[in-house]
């Protein structure tokens, strides 16, 4: 092998061009990989795989050409914002393809009554303009999450029955409201179904740790969402990872959001305080540790649910959340991991976890900004 001279050696702006040139290769691929995993589930494979390009325009997100069958999305949109709101504007692209080479619905506007259809159907978000929606609580809504705040500002209380009396309270108040809402539609009485949309909670990793999978299960168990990891792309680090995504009413959204910011600052509090209790230097045991909070934590939670269940507090389900669930994700893969070492550190986790009180956080924590109970 032969070194080049100096006169023959590229540039520094040259070697960040092909840099730029094969991350912008790699994110490609990555795209029309996730649009092959689209069109299979989404639209049973009824559609041609157009070109792809990533354009400098920032004046929209997304486009189909029909004329010359290529697929866009803005390129500053693909690296700024989160691969699950990417992955929001290639559905919304695909129908618009769908809709022109499947259904040949040439004699109407672009966002028309057919194209309106299919996204219906399939769960996508038809805004013409905008990032794909995610969810705010309306004034109604914002009643409920603001009681809730002042039932958690008490749980803050030094008194340990104190607290735990207003965080089950607020749990009760939660799951009356669920239950009333349930019922009032089942009876006619409700007006339109509830407005479902989803989030996105923490940043995307390689590896889901046990603490995270717990912390989904409480999500999914208790807070009235759905719950589902979601592949995800990290385009400057090439690699492919997962994050959590959420489904549920605007309200559910905003209180599981709450929580799961909760929850994993509390984790972090709880291990430091055991580090500096025990002298513990190392975080060899950290991800064990943090697993036994959130299965301390959980079962507390189904204790509660009990002592709900003895009042006749059932709840058994959301049936148009799961239909809105099942059209953002027709197909589920349920895999089954193992679970961290039980060993002195999990059970001192447990029972640090059996003994924490939902509160109201002090700031905001990893799931992004704050949710808006928070400032109440």
């Amino acid at each position: 092998m032969e070194v080049g001279s100096a006169a023959s050696r590229p540039s520094v702006d040259e070697q960040r061009r092909a840099l730029s040139a094969e991350l912008e290769a790699a994110l490609l691929h990555e795209v029309r990989r996730e649009w092959h995993r689209l069109n299979d589930g989404h639209f049973r494979g009824a559609l041609r795989a157009p070109s792809f390009s990533l354009p400098e325009a920032t004046s929209r997100l997304g486009r189909f050409d029909a004329a010359s069958r290529t697929l866009e999305l803005s390129r500053e949109f693909c690296v700024s914002q989160p691969w699950p709101l990417l992955v929001e504007v290639l559905k919304h692209e695909m129908a618009h393809q769908y809709v022109f080479e499947v259904l040949r619905a040439e004699d109407e506007s672009a966002h028309g009554p057919a194209f309106r259809e299919v996204c219906e159907r399939l769960g996508i978000d038809a805004r013409a303009t905008g990032l794909p929606a995610q969810g705010e609580p309306a004034a109604e809504e914002d009643r409920v999450l603001g009681r809730i705040a002042r039932l958690l500002a008490l749980a803050e209380s030094s008194s340990v029955h104190e607290a735990e009396s207003a965080m089950n309270a607020a749990q009760r108040l939660m799951l009356k409201y669920n239950l009333e809402r349930a019922a009032l539609r089942s009876s006619g009485r409700g007006g339109d179904a509830r407005a479902y949309s989803f989030r996105v909670l923490g940043k995307p990793t390689g590896r889901v740790t046990e603490s995270e999978r717990m912390i989904a299960t409480i999500l999914g168990d208790h807070f009235f969402v759905e719950v589902i990891w979601v592949p995800v792309y990290r385009a400057f680090e090439q690699k492919r990872g997962s994050v959590l995504e959420i489904c549920g009413s605007t309200e559910n959204l905003e209180m599981a959001t709450y929580v799961h910011s909760f929850l994993v600052q509390a984790g972090d509090r709880l291990w430091a305080e055991h580090q500096q209790r025990l002298g513990i230097a190392s975080n060899r045991d950290r991800r064990t540790f943090l697993a036994g909070v959130m299965g301390g934590f959980y079962a507390k939670l189904n204790q509660e649910r009990r002592s709900q269940q003895k009042e006749g507090l059932v709840w058994v389900g959301d049936a148009d959340l799961r239909r809105y669930y099942k059209k953002r994700h027709p197909h589920v893969v349920t895999v089954r991991y193992g679970g961290a070492p039980r060993n002195d550190a999990h059970a001192q986790g447990r029972s640090a976890g059996q003994s924490l009180v939902l509160h109201r956080p002090l700031k905001s924590g990893p799931s992004g900004a704050g949710p808006k109970l928070l400032g109440r």
